[in-house]
């Protein structure tokens, strides 16, 4: 049985679930609306020019889940997903996810977004196997702060691989489907890496290494 991975923001998705969980949060009054959606857009940027401090950024994004009732925030995410991430699954996505179903796959969709906003879209995705970014919850209260390794470029590698460990798998004819190019280190050691409408920089790369390329947001 090979894994399939999937990136999921600008992947599987035809949009960043991560950033738009920040402007419905603005949009909700949850949070400060011109300091967060300035932020917002800086560590957006950040991210697509490859210069993200993932642990800034963390404790930027977490801190909605410390300072405001866990109750609250899992009936947001509720609409929030409804409203904001159901009508950006491209049924192309849902095509891919079921050819590598019907080969057998073990599907596992890989994010560096957090899992609080990921596991309700890999439950819709029908994904069983999540690897992303972990918030802290200490005595059933988020502290702002991440668990463990960030689900972000070299972490993503480590973090898949004590999930093999975890599940007694391998890489053997392993897939990976990425948009950007910070999943480099992770594209690198699969065997058969797609890029899947990329950013500049990784198509580039892509030409120069002669991974396929594919749509899904056509």
């Amino acid at each position: 049985m090979a894994v399939a991975l999937f990136d999921l923001d600008n992947t599987l998705l035809s949009g960043d679930s991560d950033y738009l969980w920040g402007t419905y949060l603005v949009e909700q009054g949850v949070v400060d609306g011109d300091y967060y959606e300035t932020e917002n857009n800086r560590y957006y940027r950040e991210y697509k020019e490859g210069v993200l401090d993932i642990f800034e950024f963390l404790r930027f994004s977490l801190r909605p889940l410390r300072d405001n009732d866990p109750a609250r925030m899992l009936q947001l995410r509720k609409s929030f997903i409804r409203h904001c991430i159901e009508p950006i699954i491209p049924d192309a996505s849902r095509k891919l996810i079921e050819k590598h179903r019907d080969l057998g796959d073990e599907l596992v969709i890989i994010t560096a977004t957090n899992s609080f906003v990921t596991s309700p879209i890999a439950e819709l995705l029908g994904v069983h196997h999540l690897i992303a970014t972990d918030p802290e919850v200490i005595e059933g209260q988020y502290t702002g702060n991440v668990a463990g390794e960030p689900c972000f470029r070299e972490g993503k590698v480590k973090r898949l691989r004590r999930w093999l460990d975890d599940f007694q798998m391998t890489l053997d004819a392993s897939w990976f489907y990425s948009d950007s190019h910070n999943d480099l280190p992770l594209l690198e050691v699969v065997d058969n890496p797609v890029v899947v409408d990329p950013d500049e920089i990784l198509a580039e790369l892509a030409r120069q290494r002669g991974w396929p390329a594919i749509s899904l947001h056509g």
